[in-house]
């Protein structure tokens, strides 16, 4: 059974897009479909994670049209990502599949599930926001720090808790991203940093009233987060679980904005027992 670390990158085709994608993991009726963050790729995962969760279910990675080693035009919307990820889990003929996204990602998921809940068997949204959320009051220094380049030290500061613990923490999944040696996702080139970049601004405002929306999406929800996001500020989070009709919600103490990669057994745990 292959891993995160030697599952092989595939390719297929939809939409005029060669998508990329790695597929690994226990088979299961329901496999459950990871979308990434802002600038993120297949190898930006953290395997502890990915690997936690493919212990009991089939993963599946992909890039979005223009990241990584997917071709196309990166839309310039969220709504547009979600289109994107409909061709793709259409031309792999998922009947169902369970959702994740983390970060942009769990707005590509947001956008989707309102559009297509009847393909998600279940959704978890990990360190995002709805649309019209609040913004970070950090944005300079996120600005700063948050590039497709982005090193050990700005993605500590970025995804993990402040504290001695949380950057102890940032070392070990900074050794682990980089386990993988071989058959590796290139870097996100500018002008999908910059398409990405219009699609964040975009979902900033409200379509009507104000988190109205979610109430589309009534399947069963899991909003996870760390006690400080100073990318998409917590209280998003919780903003998510009160206008979701049917969402439960989870902070984890001395964390940041990827409590997945600062605990990843105890978020697969929490996650094993949701999916289940």
């Amino acid at each position: 059974m292959h891993t995160h670390a030697t599952a092989p990158t595939q390719f297929i085709d939809a939409g005029g897009v060669h998508y990329a994608y790695r597929r690994f993991g226990t088979p299961s009726a329901v496999p459950v479909v990871l979308l990434q963050h802002f600038t993120g790729g297949l190898d930006h995962w953290d395997p502890a994670f990915t690997d936690g969760v493919a212990a009991s279910r089939e993963v599946i990675l992909v890039d979005n049209a223009g990241v990584g080693a997917s071709t196309g035009e990166t839309p310039q919307t969220i709504e547009g990502m979600a289109d994107c990820i409909r061709d793709f889990v259409d031309a792999l003929a998922l009947p169902s599949f369970d959702l994740l996204g983390f970060s942009m990602g769990g707005m590509v998921a947001q956008a989707y599930a309102k559009q297509h809940a009847d393909r998600i068997r279940r959704l978890v949204l990990v360190g995002t926001s709805p649309r019209g959320g609040d913004p970070t009051p950090f944005g300079a220094e996120v600005a700063q720090r948050a590039r497709g380049n982005a090193g050990e030290e700005e993605m500590a500061w970025l995804f993990f808790g402040h504290s001695d613990a949380g950057r102890a923490a940032a070392a070990r999944y900074w050794q682990r991203r980089h386990a993988r040696t071989e058959d590796r996702d290139p870097p996100s080139e500018m002008p999908t940093i910059l398409a990405q970049v219009a699609a964040g601004r975009d979902w900033l405002a409200p379509h009507g009233e104000r988190f109205a929306d979610l109430a589309r999406i009534t399947l069963p929800t899991l909003v996870a987060n760390g006690h400080t996001d100073v990318m998409l500020p917590t209280i998003n989070s919780f903003y998510l679980q009160q206008h979701l009709p049917n969402a439960q919600l989870i902070l984890f103490p001395d964390s940041g904005h990827a409590p997945h990669f600062q605990y990843p057994e105890q978020f697969v745990a929490h996650l094993d027992l949701f999916l289940a």
